[in-house]
């Protein structure tokens, strides 16, 4: 099952959602806000796409925790950062067996899912 991990608020997020509805995808909603995320979920995340991606280096969430614990930042420690501040994560997420994508862009949704 194709699930979408987002923020209800995020404008981005509202647009993936309605891609996907437009286009008769079926998919699950999780909010990150709302429900969080799981360690073993960052875990495949990241063992399948650069840790890097995933963390929102423009965000609210990021300018708020030190700099002393921005720094040296290497997989195990993002991954810790990211189950605190679930807000963190560069969004939407678009998970399943088959892909995973960061961020929303019509053309590379139109892309991903031609392929499929």
């Amino acid at each position: 099952m194709l699930k979408l991990y987002g923020i209800r608020s995020c404008d981005t997020c509202r647009k993936a959602r309605k891609w996907l509805d437009r286009h008769g995808i079926e998919h699950e909603y999780h909010d990150l806000r709302d429900d969080g995320v799981e360690e073993r979920v960052l875990v495949r995340w990241t063992g399948r796409m650069d840790w890097q991606k995933f963390v929102n280096k423009r965000s609210l969430t990021w300018r708020r925790i030190p700099e002393v614990d921005r720094e040296s930042l290497d997989r195990k420690r993002a991954i810790a950062m990211l189950l605190e501040h679930p807000t963190l994560i560069k969004r939407p997420v678009l998970d399943s067996k088959e892909l995973i994508a960061v961020g929303f862009s019509p053309d590379n949704y139109r892309k991903m899912f031609d392929s499929l």
